[in-house]
Parts: structure tokens; sequence; C-alpha cells
């Protein structure tokens, strides 16, 4: 069977993400048709480059929604007389082509590239909200109180910061610092302030009304509590407080090392951005206006500092993805916290860099794919602070 030229290579890939073009047709025509009530997403559509960010940036979490379908072979599977096969390669047996070549140990290039979407996806945002949610939590008392608080939140926040990232990220993710049992003792910190953010929120929002408030919080405890627990919880370790039976949310013990090394690193940044936000917008008439009116504080925190610091967070949490990104491709990379099979495109990367100068396609691929996503997210970012300077 003859190998593919780059034609039907490129027409071949274009029908395999059939799935993500329609996905991004219906996302682009819906979105337009609403714009004009879609706040700041609806005004990124006047501008040019946030566009284009924001197309990239949704390629590839629809390229991991529907990565089952995208993929030809399987992501583990290893075929020898493939090994380091250019673009186009066929299949001894004739049955397919390896799109994009095959790597060192004879598995598709072009599988583990869409199947790593998917690790990226689901590791990067989540970390990055979970970040915020601690940083939003911790930073809007500190610059709103200021004092001793401010001072000791701000001296831990810098004396994390002080720590080089990437030997922390090796701290936490070896083996011999899991086995310690400090990442899940972490998860069990970090994970409690997306709780304790959304019961203080609507307490803050309902407390005039008590039995509105009384039971959303009890359905946040309640339904948030369960998650919480099945997160740090992991049947064998130092921490599990939940049967198996109602422990529905199992995640791997790296995926959650690496999750939590995430957190830990960018909270004290996030920390540092909303205490400077606070600062600024204490001293604003709107705020003098509800203090007045005698609102409670964390009200004037949550319901009129933070919604008029959306901008910049907003801006941030879409930077600060790109960041996680790279970190995470950077831990992939050193062969920290992800199983060596992975398909994530640090592990791939590194992987192909060691036969670079004889088959460079099994390096090349996942390296596009992570800048790719990284640019789209820069972009998206751009656009994002263009239009929001306007409100």
């Amino acid at each position: 069977m003859e190998t593919l030229g780059w034609g039907g290579i490129l027409l071949a890939i274009l029908g395999r993400f059939w799935p993500v073009w329609i996905a991004l047709v219906l996302t682009f025509a819906v979105s337009a048709r609403f714009r004009r009530r879609l706040g700041l997403y609806g005004r990124l559509y006047d501008s040019t480059i946030g566009m284009v960010g924001f197309a990239l940036v949704m390629f590839w979490v629809y390229t991991a929604v529907f990565a089952g379908g995208i993929v030809t072979h399987d992501v583990l599977g290893q075929v020898s007389q493939l090994r380091n096969d250019p673009p186009g390669a066929a299949l001894p047996d004739g049955a397919g082509f390896y799109l994009l070549g095959g790597d060192h140990l004879g598995r598709d290039v072009f599988s583990r590239m869409v199947a790593g979407s998917r690790i990226v996806i689901q590791i990067a945002p989540l970390a990055t909200l979970f970040a915020f949610m601690v940083g939003i939590t911790l930073g809007l008392p500190a610059g709103y109180y200021g004092g001793r608080l401010d001072t000791g939140l701000s001296f831990l926040a810098n004396l994390i910061l002080a720590f080089p990232v990437i030997l922390l990220f090796y701290l936490l993710v070896t083996p011999e610092i899991a086995e310690t049992g400090l990442p899940q003792y972490l998860a069990i910190v970090l994970f409690l302030f997306p709780l304790a953010f959304l019961v203080v929120l609507l307490n803050a929002r309902y407390h005039v009304q008590p039995a509105r408030r009384n039971w959303m919080v009890a359905a946040i405890l309640l339904i948030g509590g369960w998650a919480y627990l099945s997160l740090v919880s992991a049947p064998g370790s130092r921490v599990a407080v939940l049967p198996a039976a109602v422990d529905l949310i199992d995640v791997p013990s790296n995926i959650l090392i690496v999750f939590v090394s995430v957190v830990f690193v960018n909270a004290p940044t996030v920390f540092r951005i909303v205490r400077g936000l606070t600062l600024d917008i204490k001293t604003r008439d709107y705020v003098a206006a509800a203090q007045t009116r005698g609102e409670r504080p964390w009200y004037i925190m949550l319901w009129e500092i933070l919604p008029n610091a959306r901008g910049p967070l907003i801006v941030d949490f879409c930077l600060r993805i790109g960041y996680t990104t790279i970190l995470l491709g950077t831990l992939g990379f050193f062969g920290l916290g992800l199983s060596p099979e992975s398909p994530d495109w640090g592990s791939t990367i590194n992987a192909g860099r060691k036969l670079l100068t004889i088959a460079p396609h099994p390096a090349i691929v996942p390296a596009l794919a992570l800048m790719s996503l990284v640019l789209g997210l820069n972009l998206l970012a751009d656009g994002l602070r263009e239009e929001s300077l306007r409100d």
C-alpha cells in the first residue's frame, strides 16, 4: 500500500476533524446572532485579534471533546514496522495510515496529538479556576481590611513566589514526596476554597432573605461537600474518607498531584492581582455609598468590588491558562507527574526530541499544537483586554 502524499494527508486530517468544524460553525453562528446580549463575550466579535484567538482556543476545546471520534488508532498501540516513519505511512496490513507518522515506539503521532489535547483541556482551565478561587477568597479581604491580615497573607504569597517554580514543581510531584501524602493534604486545604467562596458569596447576597439563603447554602454544602470529599478521597491512600460506593469522582493520583501543584503555584500570583485591584477599587465612590447604606464587608467585596475587577481578572484568567498549559508541558517534558506512556504534549515532545535529527515529526507535531493553543489564549486575552477597556 502506497504512502499518502501531503495533499492526501491534509484532506484526511481535515476530514477527521469534521465534528470540530461543525461545532465551531454553530458556536460562531449562534454567538453572532445573540452577541448584543452577551456582554463582554459578545463585544469580542468586534476584535479581529480576539476572534482569531477564540477560534484557536475553541478548536482545541472541541478537539478534546470529540477526541474519541477523531483519533485514527489506539494511542498506546505500537506497530514496530512504523517506528519513526514519516507522515502518511501506510500500515503493514493495509488497514489505514499514520497521518502524521509514527514515533520511536511505532505509535500514531496524530492520534497522540489529538488525545493529548484532552489532558491539557481537562487540567489547565480547572486548575486555573481553582487557583482563582483561592486567590480571590484571600485577596479580597487582604486588600479590603489591610493591617496584619494583609501583611501575613502577603508574606505567605511572597514566600511561595520566591521559590523557583520548576524546583517547586519537581519537589511536589516526585514519588518520594507523593508517598508522604503531602499533595493530598494540600488538596484538602486548597479544594476547600471553592466551597467556601460559593457559601460566602450566597450568604453575602441573600442574608436579608434567610429562607432562600438557607436552602441554597444547604444545596451547595451537600453537593459541593460530596464533590470535595470525593476529590480528596482515594481508596488505599492516607486520605480515604468515603466508601467506594459513593466515591464517584476518581482522579488518578498522578493527575491529582499535577493539579494540586498547578493550583498551589498559581494561587499566590492571583492573590497579589486581586489584592492590588481591591486596594484601588475600595477607594471608589460606589464602595463608599455601599458602606453608607450599611452593607456588610463581604457583600461589598463580592458584589461591589469583584464585579468591577472582572475585566483584568478575565484577561489574566486567559493568560494564566496559557501559562498553566506551558507548565503542564514542562512537567511532561521532564517526566514529572504524568505517566511515561501519557499522550500529553510535553511527554511526546520529550520522547521525540531524542531522535530530532532523524525523525523530527514526533516532536514538532505536539510542539506546534502546544504553541497554537497558547497563542490562541494570548490573542484571546488581548482581545478581551481591548474590549474591557471600553467599559
